[in-house]
């Protein structure tokens, strides 16, 4: 089992398994054909008031990285259904519309469901 990230911008391959949207907004300019998703779990994204608080300011990632894992610790339900199809799938590639690669919330989650199953 393996989870990988991609940005939803990027053209879909077979190599990226079982697609999953992991934001809350679905984003702009993408049609919903075009993003051959499997999923659009939009639950699992962080809260509105969160991203907002957020704004993909680099100087509050780790902060923002903390509130989000909170976030998912109470967002059990949804946060079991990702694991289950995680468990299931070979690979799992997350997918995100934020610009910055290495600061956003499919980084956190990969993270904390990296945790959840080890």
């Amino acid at each position: 089992m393996a989870i990988a990230l991609k940005r939803v911008y990027e053209a879909a391959e077979d190599s990226d398994g079982y697609r999953v949207l992991v934001d809350r907004l679905w984003p702009r300019g993408i049609s919903k054909v075009n993003a051959k998703l499997d999923l659009w779990l939009k639950e699992i994204g962080p809260t509105t008031e969160l991203r907002k608080w957020f704004g993909h300011d680099p100087a509050k990632f780790d902060e923002f990285a903390a509130k989000y894992r909170r976030e998912l610790d109470g967002n059990t339900e949804t946060v079991d259904k990702l694991l289950s199809i995680c468990r299931k799938q070979p690979k799992v590639t997350l997918l995100y519309g934020a610009k910055d690669p290495e600061r956003n919330q499919a980084v956190v989650l990969k993270g904390y469901l990296g945790g959840r199953l080890s």
